[in-house]
């Protein structure tokens, strides 16, 4: 099975195949969903904490899973759409999809997305607890942007869970020139129309706007802490098998970003897309897909 994670700055972590057409409510705080053993279908489960999930089980197999960032450069509205041509194309006869929202972006509202300290170690968590929720053992994540970062976290955390991870569009830490680029995309308004246009319609624009802002604000408390680590001390941890795939002209994440993961997390294979920028899932979706499947399967 496949994981697709979910969150604002063009979040990146979670995914599995299958074509989305609902969405669950699953309870974050108290879990208590039962899926029985009915074909494929989207339940709402409703809890103190609620989390609107874009969640189908399409097959048993393996598990294998995607996490996006949804922010900076990206399209973020929800799981299908930033997942669309994985959820429609990856071969279902290999693998399970589940694409989801994390609290305060796409669906997954309410809550407002805020961004404590701990929210990627939170993200993490709650894509594993939904995972075993819906009663996987065992999944590999496709992280995108934050979702990458989610889903490192996840993967040096609870390393009996992931099978095998797929990351592009990610950082460990962030440096100065990373607080430059960041503050280049606060100002919602300064956003073409193009990118702007389908985010207003899912949040309204105060909603969008100050979120932006406030992710701005959240990735750069890192650039305070030493090293300016997000998760740059749990990659020694990472035990599973790990692709890590960077767009040459991605203009949010520098290379050096992917040649430090690539170094630091044991046995991780390096694959460098020329024409390739931070969404290079979407634009390049045909090449992306077969290099997720070959590494998956």
């Amino acid at each position: 099975m496949a994981m697709a994670l979910g969150s604002w700055g063009a979040l990146r972590l979670r995914l599995h195949l299958s074509a989305l057409k609902s969405d669950i409510y699953v309870p974050l705080t108290y879990w208590k969903a039962s899926f029985g053993t009915q074909k494929p279908a989207w339940r709402k489960m409703f809890c103190k904490f609620t989390l609107r999930m874009f969640c189908q089980k399409s097959r048993d197999s393996p598990s294998h899973g995607a996490c996006h960032r949804h922010w900076p450069g990206s399209h973020k509205r929800s799981g299908e759409t930033d997942f669309g041509p994985q959820i429609k194309n990856l071969n279902k006869k290999l693998f399970t999809v589940v694409a989801w929202d994390p609290r305060g972006y796409g669906h997954s509202r309410p809550p407002d997305r805020d961004f404590p300290g701990d929210f990627f170690e939170r993200d993490a968590k709650d894509a594993v607890d939904l995972m075993k929720t819906l009663k996987f053992k065992k999944f590999s994540l496709l992280g995108w942007s934050d979702g990458g970062i989610t889903a490192l976290i996840a993967a040096a955390k609870y390393p009996s869970y992931i099978h095998k991870m797929v990351i592009w569009g990610a950082n460990a830490y962030v440096t100065e020139e990373d607080e430059m680029i960041y503050q280049g995309i606060r100002d919602v308004s300064k956003w073409s129309e193009k990118i702007k246009k389908p985010l207003e319609t899912l949040y309204g624009y105060d909603y969008f706007a100050k979120t932006c802002e406030k992710w701005v604000d959240g990735i750069k408390q890192f650039k305070h802490l030493p090293d300016g680590s997000i998760c740059r001390h749990l990659l020694p941890l990472v035990q599973c098998p790990t692709l890590i795939i960077h767009g040459e002209k991605d203009p949010l994440v520098p290379r050096f970003h992917a040649d430090f993961i690539h170094k630091h997390v044991k046995g991780s294979r390096l694959h460098l897309m020329p024409e390739g920028k931070h969404n290079l899932h979407l634009h390049f979706a045909d090449e992306f897909n077969k290099l997720a499947e070959d590494f998956l399967k």
